[in-house]
């Protein structure tokens, strides 16, 4: 498959799956409740920890192993399977005293279906990561769109039923069962069902410096809301949840689905030219309009979006949200910055530019989580800028680029996101910061924040502007009479 064909695919798989989850989470977030929706965030981020050595790297290791032997094969299945049922009875076993820590018996629950998801998703990693190594797309996103379709009509059935959070932890067991039995599917018929361990080391030692960086990840990631579980109340952790879910849907919108192609597209130019700085920094301009863009509007706004993607009962996100927001203006700059570092074998370096950030995330989370939920947002804040100061340091001296090369890169991106944020701007000042119809005011805003990002990516001179011509200039040819495309 081409890399234009793989990008089309992965987005297309992002975008069908966040249609789906989007429009659950609307759902779910009018049949839940905030303490609810609390208990199974936080029995989630405990178990985020367990998910970052789920395979310890050998499914990363299958998609770089230029010769893949039966043997090795064998060895990456062995791996998979017995961590998934080691993790499993982990789980079991933890499931009693995790509740009674928290002082919440329906983790416990919740724990007990989450084993079986890890028990069962083994049968699964093989043939995804094989299908990535063949970059296959279409079939991925053909699995992943089955068990995501399967496990939100499971969790919407029994949310209605009035089920609460064990909802959410049943309908993530669908979707794992259903990718798992859609997986096998594609499964190459040469592949062994049976483990094998003659070349097992060969994969775990590929595979241990990218779990150790998952694992600090993890923790950079769900500290926060581990601390306010403890501290706060499973509402709280409920309300910061909603709202860094919130400000990372912009991950989930563009910059995860260009990951894994950007970092195929790094290595190729370093192989081939020995660098790629151009393309990085290029790369991180268009990450950066977009980025800055939708975080401005989304702090503009985050009022009556929070209403119309939640209701009235989440209102206490919406400054916890603009308050996050304001930390992706420091992350953008750094957004492919693993991609970067990976496509230059730089697995050391991504792992202490990785812990560094941990390690303030925890100081900052742990000094700050109780007073509040509020200080905790704005510690976060300060914990991105902190560590996008050390990843660029770190990605600058790879990839070979300077502080004033990086601004030149992305100057003209920061008036883009000013000139998207002129029609949210006029949308609150005409109808307040609490519109009546909040709508009508999302969809005014956003038609004014596409205006003006397009006006303001031509007249700049942006890079965007060639991409942009370029779709305007497809569509036109498509709209010709006589035209079939």
């Amino acid at each position: 498959m081409s890399t234009h064909k793989a990008i089309a695919f992965s987005f297309l798989d992002r975008y069908a799956s966040l249609a789906i989850n989007m429009g659950a989470s609307m759902i779910i977030a009018r049949l839940l409740t905030p303490g609810e929706v609390g208990v199974f965030s936080v029995t989630m981020v405990l178990l985020a920890f367990l998910g970052t050595v789920r395979d310890l790297g050998a499914g990363e290791y299958l998609v770089q192993e230029k010769e893949l032997t039966t043997a090795r094969v064998r060895a990456v299945w062995a791996v998979q399977l017995g961590l998934g049922l080691t993790l499993a009875a982990l789980i079991l076993l933890a499931a009693v005293p995790v509740s009674a820590f928290y002082g919440e018996p329906k983790m416990r629950d919740i724990m007990f279906v989450i084993a079986l998801n890890y028990a069962i998703n083994p049968f699964g990693s093989l043939t995804y990561a094989y299908l990535i190594r063949e970059m296959r797309f279409d079939s991925i996103a053909l699995i992943r769109f089955s068990g995501t379709l399967a496990g939100t009509i499971v969790s919407l059935t029994l949310a209605w039923q009035g089920y609460g959070a064990i909802s959410l932890a049943l309908g993530m067991f669908a979707t794992t069962l259903v990718s798992a039995l859609t997986s096998i599917y594609f499964r190459p018929k040469s592949f062994p069902w049976m483990p094998g361990t003659s070349e097992i080391r060969r994969v775990l030692s590929f595979g241990g410096k990218l779990t150790s960086t998952s694992l600090l990840n993890t923790l950079d990631s769900n500290m926060p809301e581990l601390l306010l579980g403890k501290m706060q109340g499973m509402a709280a952790v409920g309300f910061f949840s909603r709202a860094s879910g919130l400000v990372a849907m912009f991950s989930r919108l563009i910059t995860d689905p260009i990951i894994s192609v950007a970092m195929s597209s790094f290595a190729k130019q370093r192989r081939e030219e020995g660098q790629f700085t151009e393309a990085f920094l290029k790369a991180s301009s268009y990450i950066c309009a977009l980025g800055w863009s939708f975080c401005l509007v989304l702090i503009v706004l985050a009022h009556p979006v929070v209403r119309v993607l939640y209701g009235s009962q989440w209102d206490a996100s919406v400054e916890l949200t603009r308050i996050l927001a304001v930390g992706y203006f420091f992350a953008a700059p750094v957004a492919l910055g693993s991609a970067a570092l990976t496509a230059s074998g730089q697995a050391g370096r991504m792992l202490t530019a990785t812990a560094v950030s941990s390690v303030t995330t925890v100081v900052l989370a742990a000094g700050s989580a109780a007073f509040g939920v509020t200080l905790l947002a704005w510690a976060m804040t300060a914990t991105a800028a902190i560590s996008a100061t050390v990843w660029i340091h770190v990605i600058k001296g790879i990839v070979g680029f300077s502080w004033s090369q990086l601004f030149q890169a992305v100057w003209r991106s920061a008036l883009i996101a000013l000139a998207s944020a002129i029609g949210p701007v006029t949308v609150i000042a005409l109808f307040g910061a609490a519109p009546e119809s909040s709508l009508s005011a999302v969809i005014l805003g956003g038609i004014g924040a596409a205006v003006g990002f397009i006006v303001a990516a031509i007249l700049s001179g942006h890079p965007l502007r060639n991409e942009l011509s370029a779709v305007g200039a497809k569509l036109l040819s498509r709209l010709k009479p006589g035209q079939t495309g």
